[in-house]
């Protein structure tokens, strides 16, 4: 879960350019939707639905190309000046969690990864299930606030040196060659 976590994605272009942006509230409760959305997919992959997810191209694909428009609109809304957030954060909290629902490598994670953790020998498999959905979004979340402490910490130093924008358009476009791999990594043969 660390090294998979470590590794640059959506999430961390996306939430370093949040805490940058708009400041570690907002960014916060973005790290909450994100949370939300991995608990979410690891719960249907529990029940099953990740499979189907990934056993139809029709529905991997829908969600796929989603997850890449979805993508490249956080890319546009990191580029562009930052607005004023909503008061309760429902906006980053919403895009936090579109990320992860709308990203079908995230649930075929959970399917090809969790299986080779589970022992039916040691006890109820979807108990076991439940703890290492809980244990890996317990390491992302850990993750995640990491970065947007660290972004946010950054943030007063880079504004007084009017990096800011400089730094916020970068990650910006740091999130559309993301949005580009994406596509390219989550094709099906």
């Amino acid at each position: 879960s660390l090294l998979i976590e470590l590794t640059p994605g959506p999430n961390m272009a996306w939430l370093a350019a949040l805490a940058l942006s708009r400041g570690r509230r907002p960014a916060l409760i973005a790290v909450a939707g994100v949370a939300t959305g991995l608990t979410f997919l690891g719960l249907l992959a529990a029940l099953g639905l990740g499979a189907l997810i990934a056993s139809s191209p029709w529905l991997y694909q829908t969600i796929r190309s989603l997850g890449f428009l979805y993508l490249l609109y956080l890319a546009w809304e990191t580029w562009k000046p930052p607005e004023a957030e909503d008061e309760g954060g429902f906006g980053s909290f919403r895009d936090g969690l579109m990320t992860n629902l709308l990203n079908p490598k995230a649930g075929l994670f959970y399917l090809a990864v969790l299986p080779a953790f589970l022992d039916p020998g040691r006890g109820a498999v979807m108990a076991q299930t439940l703890i290492l959905v809980a244990a890996y979004v317990a390491v992302a979340t850990i993750i995640h606030a990491g970065i947007v402490i660290f972004a946010s910490t950054a943030r007063g130093a880079l504004e007084r040196k009017g990096y800011i924008s400089v730094i916020r358009k970068g990650l910006a476009l740091g999130l559309v060659a993301v949005a580009l791999w994406f596509l390219w990594s989550s094709r099906q043969p």
